[in-house]
C-alpha cells in the first residue's frame, strides 16, 4: 500500500473508529461540522498543522491520512434495521484497518484464491445455490464429508478472518469484499463453534454469490444462509443420514460429525425434503420447549480460531504497520485489552 497523498476518506475512517459523529469530531478539533465534512469529502485539504492536530485527537499516526484507501461497499450485515449505525460503522472501520494491515504486509500472506464467483439474481432458486456451493467445494478440492476447519480454509486461500467482540446481539458476523483481499469478521461475543462455522460459511457465500454487486437485502442474506448449509452439509453426503423424525441420538451424532447446530441439521432435513414441514415445525417447538434454542446439548468445544493477523503481529515491534496504523486498533484486532 503506497502513499497516495492526503486521503479524505481516512478522516471519516478514523472518526468512525472512535465512534464519533462529525459534530463530535468538530467539537474536539474546535472546528465547525461543515469544516470536518469538507475534510472528509476532499473539498478542502487540511494544512500540515491541521493534519497533526487531527492525528492527535483521533489517536492515529499522521501518516495514516496519506495511505491509499481501498474501498468497497458498506458490507454484508444482517439485521440492518436492528443494528445501530454507530455499531456497524465502527465494526466496519476495524475491518478496514485489518485490510490495510494485510495490504502493508501482503507478501507474507497466502495469495487470494477464491473459487470463481457466480453471479445469480435475487430470485435464484435453492437448486442454483446448491450448485454454486458444490462448485466451491470442488474448486477448493475438498473431499466428501465435513469441512475440517472453515476458518483455516478461508485463511489458507487468502481471506483475512477476525474474531472480535461486536458489542451487540444484532451483529453475528459480516464481511467486506475488498477486491484485493476480502475480510470476514466473526463475533467473539457468542462462544459457539457450530454458529461460528456457519457464520464463516455464510460470509463465504456472500463473497462468491454477491461480491460488490448487491448487499443489504433480505434476499441476499437468505441466499448466503442457503449456501452455508449446502457448503457445510452437501446434499449427496448427508441426505441418507438425516432423520425424517425427531431422532435425537441420530441428530446428536450428526451434530458431532458435521460440526453444525441441531437447528441447522433440522433446517437442512426440511429443505432437502427428508423431513416434512409439519414434522419440522413440531420438532422445533420441542427444541424451544427444552430451551435448546438458547443453549443446545452436545457442545462442540471452542470456535475455530484465525491465525493470519497473529502471524503479522509476530513480525515484531518494528513492522511497518506500526508507523501508519493506530496501535490501539491493531491491539484490538488481536484481542488485546490493554492500550
Amino acid at each position: 500500500m503506497v502513499d497516495a497523498g492526503f486521503a479524505p476518506g481516512r478522516v471519516r475512517l478514523a472518526r468512525e473508529l472512535n465512534g464519533w459523529s462529525q459534530a463530535e469530531l468538530a467539537r474536539r478539533l474546535k472546528l465547525t461540522a461543515q469544516a470536518v465534512g469538507q475534510y472528509e469529502t476532499g473539498t478542502i485539504r487540511p494544512s500540515e498543522e491541521s493534519v497533526a492536530r487531527m492525528a492527535e485527537v483521533l489517536d492515529v499516526p499522521p501518516r495514516f491520512f496519506f495511505m491509499e484507501l481501498v474501498e468497497t461497499h458498506e458490507g454484508f450485515f444482517r439485521s440492518l434495521r436492528r443494528t445501530s449505525v454507530t455499531h456497524r460503522r465502527r465494526a466496519r472501520a476495524l475491518a478496514q484497518i485489518a485490510h490495510d494491515w494485510a495490504a502493508i504486509d501482503d507478501d507474507t500472506l497466502p495469495v487470494v484464491s477464491l473459487p470463481t464467483p457466480r453471479s445469480i439474481d435475487l430470485h435464484a432458486d435453492r437448486e442454483e445455490i446448491e450448485t454454486v456451493a458444490d462448485a466451491a467445494r470442488k474448486g477448493w478440492h475438498l473431499s466428501a464429508g465435513p469441512v475440517p476447519d472453515v476458518v483455516r480454509l478461508l485463511e489458507d486461500h487468502g481471506v483475512i478472518v477476525i474474531r472480535m467482540p461486536l458489542d451487540t446481539a444484532d451483529v453475528d458476523a459480516f464481511s467486506l469484499p475488498f477486491p484485493d483481499r476480502p475480510i470476514v469478521v466473526l463475533g467473539a461475543d457468542k462462544n459457539d463453534r457450530a454458529r461460528s462455522r456457519f457464520d464463516a460459511a455464510h460470509e463465504l457465500g456472500h463473497l462468491l454469490l454477491h461480491g460488490e454487486q448487491v448487499w443489504g437485502m433480505r434476499e441476499v442474506e437468505n441466499q448466503a444462509h442457503r449456501f452455508a448449509a449446502a457448503f457445510l452439509m452437501p446434499r449427496d453426503d448427508i441426505f441418507d443420514d438425516l432423520p425424517s423424525q425427531a431422532d435425537w441420538p441420530v441428530l446428536f451424532s450428526l451434530k458431532l460429525k458435521w460440526q453444525v447446530s441441531l437447528a441447522a441439521l433440522l433446517v437442512r432435513a426440511r429443505d432437502l425434503e427428508k423431513m416434512s414441514p409439519a414434522t419440522y415445525l413440531s420438532t422445533m417447538k420441542l427444541v424451544s420447549a427444552r430451551g435448546w434454542r438458547r443453549i443446545e446439548p452436545v457442545p462442540l468445544g471452542l470456535p475455530e480460531q484465525p491465525r493470519l493477523l497473529g502471524m503479522l503481529a509476530s513480525k515484531g515491534p518494528n513492522r511497518s504497520a506500526d508507523t501508519v496504523l493506530p496501535s490501539r486498533t491493531l491491539k484490538a484486532l488481536l484481542g488485546a485489552t490493554a492500550d
